[in-house]
């Protein structure tokens, strides 16, 4: 009985242990549940209903159009269907790709955007896509080095262990890929060239309607996919421009890998169209659109309301000073006499290019500039090929079109007076070949003054201007001392014409010439006659627009104006900037002296030795000069530079009052009979332009109103 008494009572105490033990739990749980409810019930409520807000850029708005100074259109934009891909910030890779699966089942793929495929997309698409043989390239004991190296943080060591996993993947796999499987890849590629909540292209070309239907009746199981309209890029005139226009790069392409840096720091996309080189390029922060701004309100990753703040628009259009009808006109007359005269391969066998270019010498607006050269189409055929990038990229030796700046340079050191008069005769230094003028062989010595000089185009005139401003003397057949500070004298005096100094106009990767480096007395008569240092043919145009305007050397400059885009009807938008005409320097010259030269270069045209006399009868008053230097072709087949002549021709109309200059550059013109290319050209541009100008002021063309309508050049 005692016993029995004895285990009642211990089963009793456990049992009030037992109670206890569950109330005491149980005041635990209740106090805690009080503390979660009463004292912080607020603070976990507004937790689990947390939001933020995620501001994302929208849209592919369309670059600005580019016009020419009447309202052609140069460079449009075509719109055509789009498929894109918004991903949000929780979205997992795996859940992209099981999209782009889908996707791919849907539409199709250029096989040259799966040839654009690099060896690390595959590496990192085969690593997503076998997981499980991805996590044996690298052994337990290499993950254990990796840890217990206490040098590298967390970040380090996943991206160390990821690098040996890419390493490691059998070369024969990443061959395997079938077409379908590549075709998956490209799609998730794009999908992840972009930021969340923000659209990627996925594909902008060639997209059938078939396609479009397709992918909008399946959007319900493609998260993220949505179709839409994008554009592209068009240049409504063919190869008009086509070098110095520049260009664009597509979707696939992105920002150019050299651009990242300072395109991201601007709140570009990876995959944003960006201008990639010259105009394009020079104007991009004009020319791009403006995507719509959209705030996301997000929990967890996920999107629950998105509302837009700020509305995208297209970008800024530009007008060119260009005018395309008298650009095209002038491109006809070039390649005409170009092929004509190339084919005399007797005559002209190294001749396979010329440029030409139309200024307003009083505002430095270009009216067209025209480069054509021969070159290989992608079959390799011969055509000719766009060529405008030349006239401010490439350096020629210019001949005798510079002596009107050699003259001044006589003027404005105090060398030489107006109407010198100066014996033309040979010139012989010791120990240098006997030099002298094209007509001195037959005519003999004769004196001349600088306007005759600059009609006939004396060298012994523009030798002995050079003698004087060095402080020498010459006699015949004794050495003479010439200084390189001379050389250092002629060159700043030039550059004030623009000649050997970048002419500043407003595109990038402008050549500055090039100088002899030797200062002998033969080299100093060679720079003088513009057959030593070399310029680009935008350079004779800013040189001879500066001395038909009295003296001025202008900014020569494409962009015209700037104005907003106007979406509701075929007029243009209101003006927003206008290019101000920009004087670079006066010449150091007296109104008297530059007028002299002035008339010099109006014999030039009318005068009966005059060089460039085919302007003689001209109903529109020319002044001109011509230039014919020595220089060599290097010819590739057979390892040596091979002498040739480069011809060239500058001038300006009307005389008394100049409303366009030009400057002709044909590299290699000749061998030994001079074909007169250069003035044959320059002849019938100047007569097209002034043709065009009777045409224009009948149509009112010289309207400035922002109402005039837009014009649609014919093809």
């Amino acid at each position: 009985m005692k016993e029995k008494k004895a285990k009642k009572n211990q089963t009793t105490v456990r049992m009030n242990l037992l109670f206890v033990s569950v109330f005491f739990l149980f005041s635990m749980l209740i106090l805690r549940l009080g503390v979660v409810q009463i004292v912080k019930g607020s603070q976990y409520e507004a937790e689990v209903s947390r939001t933020e807000n995620v501001k994302s850029d929208n849209g592919n708005p369309p670059r600005g159009k580019i016009y020419d100074r009447y309202r052609n259109v140069i460079v449009d934009n075509v719109p055509m269907n789009a498929i894109t891909y918004t991903s949000t910030q929780s979205t997992k890779s795996k859940e992209m790709l099981e999209v782009a699966e889908n996707l791919s089942k849907l539409i199709d793929i250029d096989e040259k955007v799966i040839e654009s495929i690099n060896p690390r997309d595959k590496q990192d698409y085969w690593l997503l896509r076998n997981k499980e043989k991805a996590a044996e390239l690298v052994t337990k004991d290499e993950l254990a080095k990796l840890e217990a190296n206490e040098e590298m943080d967390e970040d380090e060591r996943n991206k160390k262990a990821y690098e040996m996993q890419l390493d490691r993947i059998p070369k024969d796999e990443l061959k395997a890929f079938t077409n379908e499987e590549l075709k998956v890849l490209a799609i998730f590629r794009q999908f992840n060239t972009g930021y969340a909540l923000t659209p990627k292209i996925v594909k902008n070309k060639n997209v059938s309607d078939e396609e479009m239907a397709r992918v909008s009746e399946n959007l319900s199981s493609l998260p993220g996919v949505n179709v839409t309209t994008d554009w592209e890029r068009k240049y409504v005139q063919d190869s008009t421009l086509r070098s110095i226009l520049g260009k664009v790069s597509t979707t696939e392409q992105g920002i150019p890998t050299e651009l990242v840096d300072d395109f991201k720091s601007k709140g570009y996309a990876m995959n944003d169209r960006v201008g990639t080189s010259y105009f394009e390029s020079e104007y991009e922060s004009l020319l791009k659109g403006k995507k719509e701004e959209i705030e996301h309100i997000t929990k967890n990753g996920s999107v629950i309301d998105s509302q837009m703040i700020k509305e995208g628009h297209s970008g800024k259009d530009v007008y060119l000073t260009i005018d395309l009808k008298l650009q095209k006109e002038l491109e006809t007359i070039v390649e005409e006499e170009l092929s004509k005269q190339a084919a005399k391969r007797w005559e002209s066998p190294y001749l396979d290019r010329a440029y030409l270019i139309m200024m307003n010498p009083y505002t430095g607006e270009i009216l067209s500039m025209v480069g054509k050269k021969y070159g290989h189409d992608k079959d390799g055929n011969v055509e000719l090929q766009d060529d405008a990038l030349g006239t401010f990229t490439s350096e020629y030796g210019v001949g005798s079109a510079v002596k009107g700046a050699t003259v001044l340079t006589g003027y404005m050191t105090d060398s030489l007076a107006i109407g010198e008069p100066l014996l033309d005769e040979a010139i012989q230094i010791k120990d240098t070949p006997v030099k002298r003028s094209w007509f001195n062989q037959s005519r003999g010595a004769m004196y001349m003054t600088d306007k005759q000089a600059l009609e006939w185009s004396s060298n012994a005139y523009m030798w002995k201007t050079a003698f004087k401003v060095a402080g020498v003397t010459y006699q015949k057949d004794q050495p003479m001392n010439i200084k390189r500070e001379t050389f250092d004298t002629f060159r700043n005096h030039f550059k004030q014409f623009g000649l050997g100094v970048k002419t500043e106009i407003d595109l990038p990767g402008e050549a500055d010439g090039l100088q002899g480096s030797e200062y002998k007395p033969g080299n100093l008569m060679d720079f003088a006659i513009g057959q030593y240092d070399t310029y680009t043919p935008m350079q004779l145009a800013q040189y001879v627009s500066t001395i038909a305007n009295g003296g001025y050397r202008m900014q020569p400059h494409i962009m015209k104006e700037i104005r907003e885009p106007n979406y509701e009807s075929e007029k243009v938008g209101s003006l927003l900037y206008e290019h101000e005409s920009k004087v670079l320097n006066r010449l150091d010259a007296s109104e008297e002296e530059i007028y002299s030269v002035q008339q010099g270069f109006y014999r030039v045209a009318h005068g009966a030795h005059g060089t460039a006399n085919n302007f003689a009868n001209a109903p529109y008053d020319a002044a001109a000069k011509s230039g014919t230097a020595e220089a060599f072709y290097y010819a590739p087949e057979r390892g040596k530079n091979l002498e040739t002549y480069n011809t060239t021709l500058v001038g300006y109309a009307p005389y008394s009052h100049p409303e366009v200059s030009f400057a002709v550059v044909l590299p290699a013109s000749h061998q030994d009979k001079d074909p007169y290319v250069n003035k044959t050209i320059a002849k019938r541009a100047m007569d097209k332009y002034f043709e065009l100008k009777k045409e224009y002021e009948k149509k009112g063309y010289y309207s400035e109103s922002t109402d005039k309508e837009v014009i649609e050049t014919d093809e």
